[in-house]
């Protein structure tokens, strides 16, 4: 396991989890993730990801909602979780991340090179 692995893995368990409003996807729009993370989910085509793109959506979002969402990147997994980043619905988790997490993810963010999903 790498380093950047173990890292995702630490991140991953801190941040807080919460239901969605069934059917919205407004947090899916174009996000970043790291080639450590991009490396855990389906290669897509130059043409899904400029369609997604248009529509400032996510390649990996479909019909039914995400189609990665175990894998997704951690930008997807704190929307909600911080004031920083959320919800336009309102939603939320009982209790929201810890700043010292957040702040690790926003250095992780800035230390590994991060790519459009």
């Amino acid at each position: 396991m790498t380093p950047n692995s173990q890292t995702i893995r630490f991140l991953r368990k801190r941040i807080p989890a919460f239901e969605c409003e069934p059917g919205c996807h407004d947090c899916c729009g174009p996000v970043t993730a790291s080639s450590e993370e991009m490396a855990r989910l389906p290669v897509k085509s130059d043409a899904a990801h400029a369609t997604a793109l248009a529509e400032l959506s996510c390649p990996h979002l479909g019909k039914n909602g995400c189609q990665v969402y175990a894998e997704r990147p951690l930008i997807c997994r704190l929307f909600g979780t911080t004031p920083r980043l959320a919800c336009p619905k309102g939603k939320r988790p009982e209790v929201m991340i810890e700043p010292a997490i957040e702040e690790h993810i926003y250095r992780y963010f800035e230390a590994t090179r991060q790519v459009l999903v």
